[in-house]
């Protein structure tokens, strides 16, 4: 496979049309075909093609289809993407690459949303072309930049003698602060000058008078005229537009450009508007997605001399974010639509929704077909249950259900986005996957025992038809957190490392040693544990089958998935998690195809290879019925009836531990015959077998007729609370931070300086 040639077939100058299946065609332009193979970079094949089409290498996009999918483009943007291309292609005769150069910057950003009423004002706008020293800020919380948040004082002022304005000036101590707006001091050019619309013909003036140094008031600002003159009392400039009449157009119909003012000292009320902030940024937030606020600030400071506070800069950016994504709101109207088109496009998968009273968004459920399949085929019937705060405009969470596979990845089965998590929403979303699923094994969820879960669980599978294993990082972060104000940081690392040796204890005498450690240390810690239901998170006790896997924050992939998606429209933010699904299925697919040979995955048979080389040190006994003894370094007994050792291990891991296979190779079988067939690449195979395929995005549901008979989805009315949300731990609680001892009286949480006892100790004896 690394010295396999693929043909790519290279193509450029044409355009992609969509055919009556909804595939995209490309047309037109001229091709190129390249022998490319796992040795081949980058960086080599963007120059090759860049000789070959004229290109600049450094400015073009490079995109291809899977195999068999004509519908989604992916995007090739460093090394790993192009090698996983490769991957992909080997077993295709050729692979196409389209090679897009990218598009020239706009020099005016148009068709900004109107901020005016139709009522005449007195808007302000002064440019800020001065020294970041000049500017002094004051904030009102009010997210813009208004009178009173900022004063300029600019000084004696420099006439451009070059312009034919007089009032236009030059910085003399830092030129860079004019640079970005030299681009707009031709939007304005003179009588008969045409715009598309007043929203176009407004931002023209902004951005003209910011180049121009001057500040403006409305005199007329309505849907019909807009007309303008200089602040500055006495100078003459003016500017007058209107509706050409019989067209759409608007038109300059009179203009001064003439300035007589002085503007030695300016104290305004420019109100740098978010929108219009966002509209400068918007390009940048397109090339860095990652683009800070504090960031957007410091180069709004020093490319405009405008000082922006961080909360303003935040909002900026969710400003242009919706301009380049689309309307948070209007993502929840097409609801409707993708939940029809999932079930159209990818037959037998479960997509519903739920609002409430008043039609505003409560919860959304999502299985896709290929996920419920695969957990049927070729998934242990184990199932971790999680939640992950959403950072998007409005308050939401989304709700997992995450399965491992044969090579304990991370198989998402199904998700749903609710407003909140409770006991309400976590009985629904079970309710849907207990539909979905229609499994008759008995599930084992490791999951949380608080949000509503420890109740929902029975409430929805009954206790005859589930397991519910406690997340142990949950249980021992409450242990920590119960115990913090009554022993030391060194007494509650032991506590917590002996909890964890009771978790992970595989024989009920290792469980209750590490208790009797526990209860040496304190009787209320040894009370607590016991008092925590033992039976559903030590190993020693548990009924269940979960495959030594101990916490539910399990879906790590997943995690990363919504980390990367969770600012996006909720339409978009749902489509690119099924991407990111359909591409790993596909991934492992790809994968699962070099294990040809092999009776189980490659890390479990590592891990068997491991227990057959210490097989070879280990005596069996003569047996009773089905029952051996394995003696080495203890005697273990063994039922091979049953697959089970007294070392618990064959159980938790369903691989046969050391003392099993000696006993298999005794009678002479096969290690393979006993391994749970869960663990074999059969049934990986069968896990993604299926795959997920492509939903009309956003632009295609807004062409769509609205389906007639359902409700138009509104947003929730709780936004999202200030504040980054928590993300996942997933590390060992294993480092407790040190808490403070006092010196003086022993006690925990403060020093011998801010210590009570000894303040009234010391007052006592000056009295």
């Amino acid at each position: 496979m690394a010295t396999k040639k693929v043909i790519a077939i290279c193509q450029a100058g044409g355009q992609f049309v969509t055919n009556k299946d909804g595939l995209l065609v490309y047309t037109n332009g001229d091709a190129y075909a390249i022998d490319i193979d796992h040795e081949t970079s980058l960086t080599d094949f963007r120059s090759e093609l860049a000789e070959n089409f004229g290109f600049s290498w450094e400015t073009m996009t490079l995109k291809y289809f899977l195999p068999g999918n004509r519908k989604t483009l992916i995007t090739i943007s460093k090394d790993k993407d192009f090698k996983r291309m490769v991957s992909f292609s080997v077993d295709a005769p050729n692979v196409e690459v389209f090679v897009l150069p990218e598009e020239s910057k706009a020099m005016i950003v148009s068709n900004m949303p109107a901020s005016r009423s139709s009522r005449t004002t007195a808007s302000e706008a002064v440019v800020p072309v001065v020294s970041a020293g000049d500017i002094v800020m004051g904030d009102d919380n009010d997210g813009d930049i208004t009178t009173n948040d900022f004063q300029i004082d600019m000084g004696p002022v420099m006439p451009d003698i070059t312009s034919p304005l007089p009032c236009d000036f030059l910085l003399t101590d830092d030129k860079q602060h004019i640079k970005p707006a030299q681009q707009w001091e031709n939007t304005i050019t003179g009588v008969d000058q045409r715009f598309s619309s007043f929203a176009e013909f407004r931002d023209a003036l902004h951005k003209y008078s910011i180049a121009h140094g001057f500040t403006y008031k409305y005199k007329k600002n309505d849907s019909h005229r807009v007309s303008v003159k200089c602040k500055a009392q006495g100078c003459p400039w003016r500017i007058a537009a209107s509706r050409l009449s019989t067209t759409q157009l608007i038109c300059i119909k009179r203009m001064n450009p003439r300035h007589t003012c002085e503007r030695a000292v300016v104290k305004a009320g420019y109100r740098a508007a978010r929108g219009w902030v966002g509209s400068i940024i918007k390009e940048k937030l397109k090339a860095s997605p990652d683009y800070k606020p504090k960031d957007i600030a410091e180069d709004i400071k020093r490319e405009y001399g405008i000082q922006l506070n961080y909360s303003q800069a935040w909002r900026a950016k969710e400003i242009a974010r919706e301009q380049l994504q689309g309307s948070y709101k209007e993502a929840y109207t097409q609801l409707p639509f993708l939940c029809e088109k999932i079930k159209e496009t990818n037959p037998g998968s479960v997509a519903t929704f739920v609002t409430k009273d008043d039609s505003s968004f409560h919860r959304l459920f999502i299985s896709f077909y290929a996920s419920i399949s695969g957990f049927r085929q070729g998934c242990r019937p184990l199932l971790f249950l999680d939640s992950v705060v959403l950072n998007s405009k409005y308050q939401a969470v989304i709700l997992v259900a995450t399965a491992p596979d044969a090579e304990d990845g991370a198989f998402p089965v199904a998700f749903a986005v609710a407003d909140t998590e409770s006991e309400e929403n976590w009985v629904w979303f079970l309710e849907n996957l207990k539909l979905a699923l229609s499994d008759s094994r008995r599930i084992t969820f490791v999951a949380d025992f608080q949000n509503g879960l420890k109740n929902a669980l029975p409430l929805v599978f009954g206790d005859e038809h589930h397991h519910h294993a406690y997340c142990l990082r949950r249980l021992a972060e409450k242990l920590n957190t119960d115990l913090k104000a009554q022993f030391s940081h060194e007494a509650r690392r032991f506590m917590l490392n002996d909890f964890y040796a009771a978790a992970y204890a595989t024989r009920p005498e290792g469980y209750y040693s590490s208790l009797e450690n526990i209860k040496n240390i304190s009787p209320d810690a040894c009370a607590w544990v016991v008092e925590s239901e033992p039976h559903r998170w030590a190993n020693a006790l548990f009924e269940g089958e979960r495959y030594n896997h101990m916490n539910s924050t399990f879906g790590l992939d997943f995690y990363s998935w919504v980390t990367e998606a969770h600012e996006l429209p909720i339409t978009q933010m749902i489509d690119e998690l099924r991407a990111k699904l359909m591409q790993t299925i596909y991934t492992r697919q790809v994968q699962s195809r070099e294990w040809a040979g092999t009776v189980l995955t490659p890390s479990n048979e590592e891990k068997l290879r491991k227990e057959i080389e210490l097989a070879r040190s280990l005596q069996v006994s003569r047996p009773h019925d089905s029952l051996f003894e394995v003696h080495g370094e203890s005697i273990n007994v063994v039922d091979i009836d049953q697959c089970d050792c007294d070392c618990k291990v064959w159980r938790l891991t369903g691989l046969p531990c050391s003392h099993a296979v000696a006993v298999i190779e005794c009678i002479e079988k096969s290690p393979y015959e006993y391994c749970s067939r869960y663990l074999t690449s059969e049934s990986y195979r069968l896990m993604y077998a299926e795959s997920i395929n492509p939903v009309p995005n956003g632009m295609m549901m807004a062409e769509e007729q609205p389906i007639e008979g359902v409700v138009s989805v509104t947003p929730p009315p709780t936004r999202r609370t200030p504040g980054r949300p928590k993300s996942k731990q997933v590390e060992p609680l294993d480092m407790i931070k040190r808490q403070l001892q006092c010196s003086n009286c022993k006690g925990l949480g403060h020093n011998k300086k801010t210590c009570k006892a000894g303040s009234q100790v010391q007052t006592e004896r000056q009295d």
